[in-house]
């Protein structure tokens, strides 16, 4: 990536605009023709979301956007159809546990409503406060009970494939966890047996860096600083490491680049609220120099890979060892090529990254300068052309993102070779995501935190 260009947040106001524009317009416009009886809006096909049956992990993504709009621009409709649609259809959400998403689902919808509320920006009474943080509490301790044990005794949120499976996309899921434990939670297993959520979290993050994340320390012949491992695969018998593995990217042995990019937010969001917890509660779950260096060292690591094999406007394609890659020259060093004959680009992955590194580079400081440039650069082209949806008939906000290329889900246009120009609702979602953060970073409002 280039980073001596980037913007400042200020300089990106009037894309933010326009961004905030277009949000509202098309979440009403969804809302209006959405069933949600017929399953959650998952991609679009020709401009149009559609479902597709797999996990039910977006509907918190399109009520987050829903509530996220109003928190951007004060449009009362949008948060009344975002708090209407969080309290009518997400609670079976709150007791699902059959999936490593709660952190998706749960803290997008119930988790920004108690944030306005607390802001002094809905008129949310302390009984609605009160049940927005009861199902906090449960959803927390919902995820954190999909749980496998290891050979050492430590553990780790299973996904949706089975005890066998440690997913890279659960790291964003653990501010579930660890909000329940802010709120005074916890999980009551046998015999009233207490468990903690606060140290299940950090049994998993840590065992997700362990497993997922390598550091050029030579564990096998692919292991390159920074690269992420979409899932490690155990043997539940005796709870030991076997292989990685992976369900969306190209091989074990490459990075699918969004599960790079949910380590990024994942830990740069734990390490902002780690470093609000009192001393004497980290000490319980390993104390700061173990926990927050372990924690950083991976937000680094991640940061740094992800900025290493990006092309040069911050946007990455969908895996970085994707064979035909090879056919794009050094396409690290140009825009990406939206419209190539070869792999495609995921914007979604540069939403969710962008505001990890945005994260890590404010907690850094001055070392942290290039992590900030290079989010300001990704949220800088994600906000033009040709990734900002600005055709009032596509549902979509973002282009260009990619859900499943192994299975072929992606939609591709007659005449092209491989998928561009649909949306998915966790790119959209992110994205809003992203730009409520700089706006506030812009007009010197309150930091935006999920805890």
């Amino acid at each position: 990536m280039r980073l001596d260009d980037a913007p400042r947040p200020d300089q990106l106001q009037p894309a933010l605009d326009t961004f905030f524009r277009l949000a509202v317009h098309k979440a009403k416009a969804l809302n209006d023709i959405w069933n949600p009886a017929d399953g959650s809006p998952v991609f679009t096909v020709h401009g149009k979301y559609t479902a597709r049956g797999w996990t039910e992990w977006t509907q918190g993504f399109q009520f987050g956007i829903q509530i996220l709009a109003f928190d951007a621009t004060g449009d009362e409709d949008m948060l009344r159809l975002g708090r209407e649609n969080t309290l009518r259809h997400m609670a079976p959400h709150v007791s699902h546990i059959g999936v490593h998403d709660h952190g998706f689902n749960n803290v997008s919808t119930y988790g920004n409503l108690r944030r306005l509320a607390l802001e002094n920006k809905t008129g949310d009474g302390p009984d609605l406060v009160r049940l927005y943080e009861l199902a906090l509490k449960v959803s927390g301790a919902v995820q954190a009970a999909r749980w496998t044990t290891l050979h050492d005794g430590t553990g780790f949120i299973h996904s949706f494939n089975g005890p066998h499976s440690l997913f890279s996309d659960t790291a964003r899921s653990c501010r579930s966890l660890v909000l329940a434990h802010k709120l005074g939670h916890c999980l009551m297993g046998e015999n009233d047996a207490k468990i903690s959520l606060l140290d299940r979290a950090v049994q998993h993050l840590t065992n997700t860096s362990r497993y997922n994340v390598y550091f050029g320390e030579g564990r096998d012949i692919y292991d390159v600083r920074g690269r992420v491992v979409h899932e490690s695969i155990f043997n539940t018998t005796d709870g030991r490491y076997r292989c990685p593995s992976t369900q969306q990217g190209y091989s074990p042995f490459s990075t699918w680049t969004r599960g790079l990019a949910w380590i990024i937010l994942g830990y740069a969001e734990q390490l902002e609220f780690f470093r609000e917890l009192p001393d004497e509660e980290v000490e319980k779950v390993g104390g700061r120099p173990r926990t927050e260096g372990l924690f950083l060292e991976t937000a680094q690591a991640s940061s740094d890979f992800y900025i290493a094999n990006t092309a040069d406007d911050g946007i990455p394609y969908w895996d970085t060892g994707a064979p035909g890659l090879a056919e794009l020259g050094d396409w690290r060093e140009q825009p990406a090529q939206v419209d190539n004959d070869f792999e495609p680009v995921d914007s979604s992955a540069a939403a969710i990254a962008a505001q990890g590194l945005l994260r890590l580079g404010r907690l850094l400081g001055k070392d942290g300068e290039k992590y900030t440039a290079a989010g300001l650069k990704v949220a800088q082209t994600l906000f033009g052309e040709p990734y900002l949806s600005q055709d009032p008939g596509h549902h979509g906000l973002v282009l260009h993102s990619v859900y499943h290329r192994p299975n072929g889900w992606d939609n591709i246009p007659e005449g092209k070779k491989v998928p561009q120009g649909e949306s998915s609702m966790w790119g959209d979602y992110h994205a809003m995501e992203l730009a409520v953060y700089l706006q506030r970073l812009a007009n010197e409002g309150a930091y935006l935190t999920f805890f």
